[in-house]
């Protein structure tokens, strides 16, 4: 149980500490954002907890092919944002418009020989 709270205190941590960044300096704040900590903190737990390679080798394929569906949500946000949409709406696009490629890449992956 204690290792449990601690990766999930250590992943908080990293959040918090990117929006804290963001109210000061935003650019640094969507760096630190932007890096794959939460990808290379769920490897790091992963291997810790299975010693596996090839769950980590399928794992981190899968972290690549899922983070390119959810690109296009960063571009449509400040888009809707700057058109002068609400942050609730166009974070609820945002979040469909990654739903829906997510299904996309669910349902055409295994058709291009993907494993996902």
């Amino acid at each position: 149980m204690i290792y449990l709270l601690a990766k999930a205190a250590i992943s908080g941590i990293l959040v918090v500490a990117a929006s804290e960044m963001a109210k000061r300096w935003p650019g640094l704040g969507g760096l630190i954002a932007s890096l794959p900590l939460v990808s290379v903190l769920g490897m790091i737990w992963l291997w810790r907890d299975t010693g596996d390679a090839r769950t980590m080798a399928a794992h981190a394929t899968g972290t690549f092919w899922f983070v390119l569906p959810s690109l296009p949500m960063f571009l449509l946000i400040p888009a809707l944002l700057r058109r002068g949409v609400g942050f609730w709406p166009a974070l609820a696009a945002g979040c469909l418009l990654t739903m829906a490629l997510y299904a996309l890449m669910v349902w055409l992956g295994p058709r291009l020989g993907l494993r996902l």
